[in-house]
């Protein structure tokens, strides 16, 4: 069940956490129009949302898949939000706190370019270099960004993105067609001050890192399960030959497992099996599970659907190429085979195998 302040008055008599979600879900229709309205119900639900990890895991990857599921640029601006808020209650720093404003999470590495960090004779810190994949840069009020402590070490850092020094590059560069407002960009830093947040290596040895991977996975499913909303309500509009009863039975099988490993991670963070490799081993298989789940409902709404919603409806279209694009940040078969690699290391260091 959401926290009181996002739930709906209790007018009906159905379950509260039905009437919640679907209050949560007016709430983003009603975002869904404006990138600053985004931000400010992003805002709002990171002084609500419990974090992954506190005992109600579920309830923040449901809120994303709500989300998600009534429009995938809403929930590309929300999750990277939580996932700062999450990332800086994890380094347990008193001086570090979420604060007013909204966050995001740029950890992103290219070639060509690096972000160093540099520690100053008075102790503090200053960033300088350029950090590439920087998402809504110009829009966001602080970030936590990591960047090179020297040749080995990378350490995250908390920034204020309107301090002097701070040049994101022009949004015009970005073209797609998926997520379109929710511009990324290269950002060059120039001395600007930052604060540590947790010691060199923390940033991906944490447990949390894991658990930040599977909530991308939980907006995965939410886009993939809008996609499927539409095709079975295409299927009831005429009845349906064979072959859409085949797609609509291929989503749903799809649909379950998706949302039945998303459910069991959420009990395995809370209950604490989910820290170190066992966390990266289970945010890995929820990550190719859920990324397969979605490939497959747009190729099901591809066939079954054909051309008429892509060419005339725009949430449809828009739905579906949002999803295209937020599904790269999974890796494909380099991702399933680095699975494979956790899969054989753990057997060789004894652990169980299948």
């Amino acid at each position: 069940m959401l926290p009181p302040n996002l739930q709906a008055p209790d007018t009906t008599t159905g379950s509260g956490q039905d009437t919640s979600l679907q209050f949560l879900a007016d709430k983003v229709h009603t975002a869904r129009s404006s990138l600053d309205s985004a931000l400010e119900l992003a805002a709002e639900l990171g002084a609500a949302v419990p974090l992954p990890g506190s005992g109600r895991t579920a309830v923040t990857w449901q809120l994303l898949t709500t989300i998600a599921a009534e429009d995938l640029t809403v929930a590309r601006v929300v999750e990277p939000h939580l996932d700062a808020l999450a990332i800086l209650d994890q380094a347990d720093d008193a001086h570090l706190t979420g604060g007013v404003g909204t966050w995001g999470v740029f950890a992103a590495e290219g070639p060509g370019v690096a972000l160093m960090a540099a520690q100053q004779d008075d102790g503090t810190w200053t960033l300088t270099g350029t950090k590439p994949w920087c998402s809504l840069a110009d829009h966001l009020d602080r970030a936590i960004v990591t960047a090179h402590v020297d040749e080995d070490a990378r350490r995250a850092f908390a920034v204020d993105l309107r301090a002097d020094g701070v040049r994101p590059e022009p949004a015009a560069a970005w073209v797609s067609r998926g997520l379109p407002t929710v511009t990324s960009c290269s950002v060059h830093f120039d001395a600007v001050p930052a604060v540590p947040v947790g010691a060199n290596g923390w940033y991906l040895e944490r447990d949390g890192f894991a658990w930040g991977g599977i909530g991308v996975a939980a907006c995965w499913y939410g886009g993939a399960l809008g996609v499927a909303r539409t095709l079975l309500a295409a299927s009831r509009r005429r009845a349906p030959d064979q072959i859409a009863q085949l797609h609509l039975g291929r989503v749903d099988a799809a649909l379950h497992e998706a949302r039945t490993v998303l459910a069991e991670a959420a009990d395995a963070v809370d209950a604490g099996r989910a820290a170190g490799q066992d966390g990266a081993l289970l945010a890995a298989r929820v990550r190719a599970t859920v990324f397969r789940c979605a490939e497959l409902v747009l190729d099901a709404a591809a066939h079954g659907l054909g051309p008429a919603l892509l060419a005339f409806d725009d949430e449809h279209a828009a739905r579906v190429a949002d999803l295209h694009l937020y599904l790269r940040q999974h890796h494909a078969e380099r991702d399933d085979a680095a699975l494979g690699r956790r899969v054989l290391d753990r057997v060789d260091q004894g652990g169980a195998g299948w």
